[in-house]
């Protein structure tokens, strides 16, 4: 795979461009046994909803190259309302890290709970399938600046469990 790089007339891009909103009624097609929605629909949403974030910065096709861990803190039943909003948290090279955060609703008694958070990596991909140096981005707010500085301890992470994985494999 090629690496392609970017025109040097490539902007900076702030957070905010980025930032994504995605929503989804829970419908039984989607459930267990139990009424509840699938965590594997659940990790679905989120992997549409990071790569939306990931393609407005990029601005071209995006494939997930890896996704944290994800728990499951509440059930999403039947007839929730599934919300989901993510952001781009850093970008690194050909890389970038997306942060989604997912709720429920309760569209009867509007009640809101925070059911799961994921962050994932993105790599971006030209019309030939050859990486794309990425824009940097902006982080402007306080909260931005937080997620900016933590996804580089988090990429270090995921890079020593790559390098593990390599010589234990």
């Amino acid at each position: 795979m090629n690496l392609v790089e970017i025109k040097s007339d490539e902007p900076v891009r702030t957070v905010r461009e980025t930032q994504s909103e995605y929503a989804e009624i829970c419908l039984p097609n989607y459930t267990n046994m139990l009424g509840n929605m699938l965590g594997g629909h659940v990790m679905h949403l989120v992997d549409l909803c990071g790569a939306i974030a990931a393609m407005r910065h990029a601005r071209c096709a995006v494939v997930t190259a890896s996704i944290d861990q994800m728990t499951f803190l509440h059930p999403i039943h039947i007839g929730e309302l599934v919300r989901l909003k993510s952001q781009v948290n850093r970008v690194f090279r050909t890389s970038m890290e997306v942060g989604v955060k997912v709720w429920v609703e309760n569209l009867q008694t509007t009640a809101i709970r925070h059911t799961s958070s994921a962050y994932l990596t993105f790599v971006a991909l030209d019309a030939a399938n050859n990486k794309v140096l990425l824009p940097p981005i902006e982080p402007q707010t306080e909260e931005d600046r937080r997620r900016y500085l933590q996804a580089a301890d988090r990429r270090a992470y995921r890079l020593a469990q790559k390098d593990r994985t390599k010589s234990t494999g």
